[in-house]
């Protein structure tokens, strides 16, 4: 069966990449989220000792894995663990709300995960986390709060439990 919706998204993720100024004008139009600080704290050591997790919001997940949900207007908040060890053919990216096309043939673009193997194995960073995540970054209305407040907590323990000093966020 043909998914209208999921189609429509596809090609104005298409056109707004073809026509930035189009996406900017759609972009305008969204609120955002507003925060007056931003919680950070500095790296506690050289990247060479530290230990690093991955997040993107790309909608990069394990190919076996439950896609993220594409029917629901106001996205999916909800997170896959992708375990540093998956090779990249065993990844994928469900995400409607960007064009994907080049990071589907090489998901370093946005999952840069065998750069930073490499940078291990060069010594750059100490160790990169057993587990990494993925999320789809269309999360609105009612989802942004669970986004926040289950989502999100449950990934901070996971990383707290694994040891993890720094993250890097790469966006879809």
């Amino acid at each position: 069966m043909i998914d209208f919706g999921r189609l429509k998204n596809q090609a104005l993720a298409s056109l707004f990449t073809r026509f930035p100024s189009l996406g900017r004008k759609a972009a305008d139009k969204v609120e955002t989220m507003r925060f007056d600080d931003t919680p950070w704290t500095p790296a506690p050591g050289p990247l060479s000792g530290l230990k690093m997790s991955l997040v993107t919001t790309a909608g990069a997940h394990i190919n076996s894995d439950t896609p993220f949900e594409m029917i629901d207007k106001s996205g999916d908040p909800t997170f896959r663990v992708i375990p540093s060890s998956t090779p990249v053919a065993d990844l994928m990216i469900t995400h409607d709300y960007y064009d994907h096309k080049d990071a589907d043939k090489d998901i370093n673009i946005v999952f840069p995960i065998e750069r930073l193997k490499e940078y291990v194995a060069e010594g750059r960073i100490g160790a990169l986390s057993e587990r990494l995540y993925g999320f789809m970054g269309h999360i609105t209305d009612g989802h942004v709060d669970t986004f926040i407040n289950r989502e999100i907590p449950k990934v901070s323990k996971m990383m707290k439990e694994d040891g993890v000093d720094v993250v890097l966020v790469t966006p879809g």
